[in-house]
C-alpha cells in the first residue's frame, strides 16, 4: 500500500498568501475611505398623506415649522444639526418621544396625522456599513 506524500508549504505558498492579504487590505481600505469621503448635506423631507409637503436643508436651522394634517398639529424644530417634533396634539405622542434625529435614514412618524419627517442625503457618518453572511 502506498503512503500519501508529505505536503509542506513552499515559497510560492507564502507569496500567494501575501498577495491575498494585500488585496484584502486594499479592499477594506477602499470601503473605509469611500465611507468617510461620502459626507454631504442632510435634507429634511416632510411628507403628509404620502405626498412630499416640504424639503429643506438641515443646515438652514435653527428654525421652527408647523404642520397640520387630519386635524392634528405638529410643531417641528430644527436645531443643533438635528430635527425633532417639539409638540403635537396627537393622542399617542410617539412622534414627540422619538426625540432628535440627526443621521441619514432616520425618521419621525406621526401615524394619526400621517406625517413623516425623514433625513436624506449626506453620509451616514459611521463609516463602513455592510452585511456579511
Amino acid at each position: 500500500m502506498r503512503q500519501s506524500p508529505k505536503l509542506r508549504p513552499c515559497g510560492w505558498d507564502a507569496l500567494v498568501a501575501a498577495v491575498v492579504l494585500a488585496l484584502a487590505l486594499a479592499c477594506a481600505g477602499a470601503f473605509w475611505l469611500h465611507g468617510t469621503l461620502a459626507e454631504g448635506e442632510l435634507m429634511v423631507q416632510v411628507s403628509m398623506d404620502g405626498q412630499e409637503a416640504e424639503q429643506f436643508s438641515l443646515s438652514d436651522g435653527p428654525l421652527e415649522r408647523t404642520y397640520t394634517n387630519r386635524g392634528y398639529t405638529l410643531h417641528v424644530e430644527v436645531l443643533d444639526g438635528g430635527v425633532r417634533v417639539s409638540a403635537s396634539d396627537c393622542p399617542t405622542q410617539d412622534c414627540v418621544h422619538t426625540g432628535i434625529i440627526d443621521k441619514a435614514g432616520q425618521s419621525i412618524v406621526c401615524l394619526p396625522a400621517r406625517v413623516v419627517i425623514q433625513l436624506a442625503g449626506g453620509g451616514s457618518g459611521s463609516g463602513v456599513d455592510a452585511v456579511i453572511g
